[in-house]
């Protein structure tokens, strides 16, 4: 298990201490992007709570200063999983202790950590991954009790997938891309990308339209590191904090593109979504030709504002710039620019030398 070190003592921290009564018995803080996370036993501690024979717990907070590139939905994760609980398989428990939900700690190994990017997942799990989308497209938007934090006037009624993906891309204009502007506005630009790009998306992913689907409940950000397999080989689901409800299709969609199936891999994943789908909510495949292919292309533009700005945040501090990681960076980025030169209308995709140039300048006018 990995984990990072951090200076101040952070409110996560000192609860998984009051809780499990000693430094020694906890674990962290665990590495994750969003999260300081810290894992630890619960002990006796008198306050009359039975843990139900879980002992591993983790409590966790968001980390200072990560930025946030997904829109969310519900107001709690831990009151979502609790509304959750006996609908959807293999979800982490709860247990409340005082006014703090504690979620379950799943004791495995990722997904990634067994069968990495492009690798083919074993037909075992991959039954249970299918298993899990067709419990989530059964979950019918009214019927989750969990609070929501998005304004209603944000949310797409049932139905209007074409609505629900335009606030999607309305979403990362304004709050990745305009919000960001004072201090990658350069980099966007040099890279070929612009406020006209979105106009541009827009007119590739939503004209005809979408067909009209019925809206479900989707974890929206199924990959390989949000699977833990168990040492008896069940597949957990964790990580609901970006879940929202819409559109099924965009969760396939997502999922495909973070996963990176190979390719006869990835043509039995859609054959199986399609079953179960259909088991789920009868006639709630039409169209999917058409409409898939759309939404599997905003995902590649979406990553080309997200991958930028995190590419930027691990070159390095001050006047040092990581070599290794510029390189690395600068490959990955070229690459995104690539797969979405068709959604965003690039008429040409900058060199991996242009790019590499364009990452380095930055650094040097931001950090050095």
């Amino acid at each position: 298990m990995s984990s990072d070190r951090s200076e101040r003592v952070s409110t996560a921290r000192q609860r998984a201490l009051e809780l499990a009564g000693a430094p020694g018995a906890i674990e962290g803080p665990l590495r994750g992007y969003r999260h300081e996370s810290y894992v630890f036993l619960l002990s006796d501690h008198g306050d009359g709570n039975e843990t139900g024979g879980l002992r591993q717990f983790k409590c966790r907070e968001p980390r200072h200063g990560a930025l946030w590139f997904d829109r969310r939905c519900f107001l709690s994760e831990e009151q979502l999983l609790g509304a959750l609980q006996g609908r959807v398989s293999r979800v982490p428990k709860l247990l409340e202790v005082g006014t703090m939900p504690l979620q379950q700690f799943i004791d495995g190994r990722t997904l990634g950590a067994v069968y990495g990017l492009g690798h083919p997942v074993p037909d075992g799990l991959l039954d249970q991954i299918l298993r899990l989308f067709g419990e989530l497209i059964a979950v019918a938007p009214g019927t989750v009790r969990a609070e929501r934090r998005c304004r209603a006037a944000d949310r797409a009624e049932d139905r209007d997938c074409a609505g629900f993906l335009d606030g999607l891309i309305r979403f990362a204009e304004e709050r990745v891309y305009e919000a960001n502007l004072d201090a990658f506005g350069g980099l966007f630009a040099a890279l070929g990308v612009d406020d006209e790009s979105f106009g541009r998306l827009r007119k590739h992913v939503l004209v005809p339209g979408l067909t009209r689907w019925p809206f479900s409940l989707l974890h929206a950000d199924l990959h390989r590191e949000n699977f833990v397999l168990d040492p008896v080989g069940r597949l957990w689901t964790i990580d609901w904090e970006l879940a929202m409800l819409g559109d099924p299709l965009y969760d396939l969609a997502t999922h495909l593109h973070l996963m990176a199936y190979p390719a006869a891999q990835e043509d039995r994943v859609i054959e199986g979504w399609l079953a179960v789908a259909e088991r789920s909510a009868p006639g709630s495949t039409d169209g999917w030709r058409d409409d898939l292919p759309r939404l599997r292309d905003f995902k590649r533009a979406q990553s080309v504002f997200t991958d930028v700005i995190r590419a930027t945040q691990v070159l390095g501090d001050g006047r040092a710039l990581n070599w290794g990681r510029w390189f690395a960076e600068s490959v990955k980025v070229q690459r995104v620019l690539e797969r979405a030169a068709v959604p965003l209308g690039l008429d040409e995709v900058p060199t991996l030398t242009a790019v590499a140039r364009s990452l380095r300048d930055w650094h040097r006018r931001h950090r050095g």
